[in-house]
This record gives C-alpha cells, sequence and structure tokens, in this order.
C-alpha cells in the first residue's frame, strides 16, 4: 500500500493504492492498482469538485495523461468541512509506477475556479518502492 497526502487552498486530498492481483495478469503485463481518494474540505466555504487531471507514469516512464469531468460520474460539492470519498482503478502495464494530478474546483460563492494537487503515490505490485 501506497499513499500520499497534498492540501491545497484547505483542501486535502488523500489517496491511499493498492496493487489489486484478482484484477491483474503479470504474465499479459497487466497490472491493475485501485486508489481511494479522501477529498476533505478544510476552508470556510463550499467547493464542487468539476474536473480531473491524472498523469500516470510506467516504470519505463512512459507518460499517459486522463483529463475528465468530475470523479466516478459525480461532481461532489462539499460543504466547510464535508468529505467526499471514492475509490477507482488505474491499469498500467508494468509491476510498478506512479501516478499524480489535480482536481479543478469551483468556489460557487465566489465563481472562483481553481485547481488543487494530487500528490504523487505509487503504484507497486510487490508493496516496495523501486
Amino acid at each position: 500500500m501506497s499513499s500520499s497526502e497534498a492540501v491545497t487552498r484547505q483542501v486535502r486530498v488523500h489517496v491511499e493504492c493498492r496493487f489489486s492481483p484478482e484484477r491483474s495478469e503479470p504474465t499479459r503485463r497487466e497490472y491493475f492498482f485501485l486508489y481511494t481518494v479522501t477529498i476533505t474540505n478544510e476552508s470556510p466555504e463550499a467547493v464542487q469538485l468539476l474536473n480531473r487531471h491524472w498523469i500516470i507514469t510506467n516504470a519505463h516512464g512512459r507518460v499517459e495523461e486522463v483529463r475528465g469531468p468530475g470523479v466516478v460520474g459525480e461532481q461532489p460539492r462539499l460543504a466547510p468541512g464535508e468529505s467526499f470519498k471514492y475509490t477507482s482503478g488505474c491499469p498500467l502495464d508494468t509491476a510498478f509506477g506512479s501516478m499524480r494530478g489535480t482536481y479543478e474546483l469551483v468556489a460557487p460563492a465566489k465563481s472562483e475556479r481553481f485547481d488543487i494537487e494530487i500528490a504523487a503515490f505509487a503504484l507497486r505490485e510487490d508493496g516496495h518502492f523501486h
């Protein structure tokens, strides 16, 4: 299990990632990782998640970028003190790699958009960072 945490503008993003052997086929160079993200609004104003941007790097340094609206089909709105937790997955063609990225949020009271950091975390089959 690997994890990361970052706080941007009083919004905390905590990630825990684990290898999913039941969804992986190492003989076919298919490795699947599950990551659970908890987004906590520690600011005094409501925020809403609009978009995600992931940067996924495999063991050979090949980078794939994934952009899209929301997370797991939702664009959660978080009042001050609220959290949103979800689990998603990432296929990889090497036994280790890393993920990092940003979420685009809006503070509806100000109609202001801003990005928050998702700190890098490891994708690794064996539980050790290479």
